[in-house]
């Protein structure tokens, strides 16, 4: 009867187990938070945790993709593990640098210069280990379906009232193109001539001087060949 008694208290243990071990599975994963969520903050600063799964190999890099609205060059490191740099790629930026000890979670936060005007941003996450794993944290909810590698998201507010997104380079680009016809335009003929003339004045003046100089050379040269052939026509008639 013992073994039978031993045989079924294992069996809830084990299921226990199992249970737990998914649970953890399942528990896994990338988060992102901000004490700033909100559409159209400036300056915001963004918090990343990556777990460390592997109980033999520790995270050496995360790549992010970011959502629309956001590029690389809005977004600053502000925190990582000691040793890792941040670095701005085509769809996002890399964070990376010495391997993190197995089981450690991988923890970083970058400042942005202003939150897109979304109800929602998603960063799709790649984590890799130093054993060449790489954990890929980028599935979105399909209806009712939760994903088993959910890519992380950030809820965001309303913007307040009044705000407004910032001036990007695109922007300041174009307003200063737009700025600089009316300048040419209203004197483009007179401004380009009185620009460009003084300089071809000078080069004109330096050219003429020195076409000047050379003629006179010349004509100098010619003036002694001449006296010379005076001179020797005379000594040969003093010697006839």
């Amino acid at each position: 009867m013992r073994p039978r008694l031993r045989h079924r208290s294992a069996a809830p243990l084990l299921a226990l187990g199992l249970v737990l071990g998914a649970a953890g599975t399942a528990a896994a994963h990338v988060e992102v938070g901000s004490p700033t969520a909100q559409a159209l903050a400036v300056d915001a600063e963004v918090a990343f945790s990556a777990e460390g799964e592997s109980s033999t190999a520790g995270i050496t890099d995360v790549k992010v993709v970011l959502p629309t609205g956001l590029t690389p060059a809005d977004l600053t490191l502000a925190k990582a593990p000691a040793g890792w740099t941040f670095t701005p790629t085509a769809e996002g930026f890399t964070v990376a640098g010495p391997a993190l000890a197995p089981g450690t979670a991988a923890e970083w936060t970058v400042r942005v210069l202003q939150l897109p005007d979304a109800a929602s941003l998603v960063f799709k996450t790649l984590v890799d280990y130093s054993d060449g794993h790489t954990d890929r944290w980028i599935e979105l909810p399909q209806g009712d379906t939760k994903p088993q590698h959910p890519a992380p998201v950030l809820a965001l507010t309303p913007a307040a009232p009044g705000a407004r997104a910032l001036p990007t380079d695109g922007v300041t680009l174009s307003a200063s193109a737009s700025a600089s016809p009316p300048a040419s335009a209203s004197g483009s003929p007179s401004a380009s001539g009185s620009g460009s003339a003084p300089a071809v004045a000078a080069g004109g003046g330096a050219d003429g001087g020195g076409t000047t100089a050379v003629v006179l050379g010349a004509v100098a040269g010619v003036a002694v060949l001449a006296a010379l052939v005076v001179l020797v026509l005379r000594r040969r008639k003093s010697a006839s």
